[in-house]
């Protein structure tokens, strides 16, 4: 009778790799999103270097990737906001509300930054806080980083990080939130690699 293969680390360590894999495979192919797999890809015009499987999903000038459900984690992708228009894209600058939060080039980083934490608050978001404000280069685009907290409406912690910059006259914007109980802890170093890896593929 031939006996089984013993359980050693190194087969552990194999069979939750892809266990893993496996389970964002489903959470991509039950909730409609594509497999995004760990390496270089592009996405709305920037090449991107991950080193984790996401589920994407897209909309026009947007993407949200998420790993075990946008609930619990979420990278948001947002490119080619025009002045005048809302950062999250959901509507233009009107004459009622001249302090929302609506993209107009020449901003200050620290200007640039509010419109972000501003349109969080705009959806429902409290405590929206922000820290590490800071100059960052995407390629040859300059641009700015920095990382926020914020609670729920039912009162749980999350925590991100941000990236934001002009190109083509334009602005994107890329964050990322997750729970701070387990999730952000989690992955909050490979998302930060994957925005340093950002670089704009298109020609201004």
């Amino acid at each position: 009778m031939s006996q089984a293969a013993p359980f050693t680390p190194l087969a552990l360590a194999g069979r939750a790799v892809l266990l893993l894999a496996a389970i964002v495979a489903l959470v991509a192919c039950a909730t409609g999103g594509r497999l995004q797999t760990a390496g270089r890809t592009e996405v709305l015009e920037m090449d991107v270097d991950t080193s984790l499987d996401w589920a994407r999903y897209a909309s026009p000038r947007q993407e949200a990737w998420t790993i075990d459900g946008t609930a619990l984690n979420q990278l948001r992708f947002i490119t080619g906001t025009r002045p005048g228009e809302h950062v999250f894209h959901l509507g233009r600058e009107r004459r009622d509300t001249p302090q929302g939060p609506w993209y107009q080039p020449g901003l200050r980083a620290d200007e640039l930054h509010e419109l972000l934490l501003a349109a969080l608050r705009e959806q429902g978001w409290a405590e929206v806080e922000s820290r590490n404000l800071r100059p960052a280069r995407f390629g040859a685009v300059d641009g700015l980083r920095f990382e926020f907290t914020m609670a729920s409406q039912r009162g749980l912690r999350y925590a991100g990080t941000a990236a934001m910059f002009e190109h083509g006259g334009k602005l994107t914007t890329i964050y990322w939130q997750a729970p701070v109980e387990h999730y952000h802890a989690r992955d909050a170093a490979a998302v930060a690699a994957l925005i340093d890896s950002i670089q704009p593929v298109a020609t201004p």
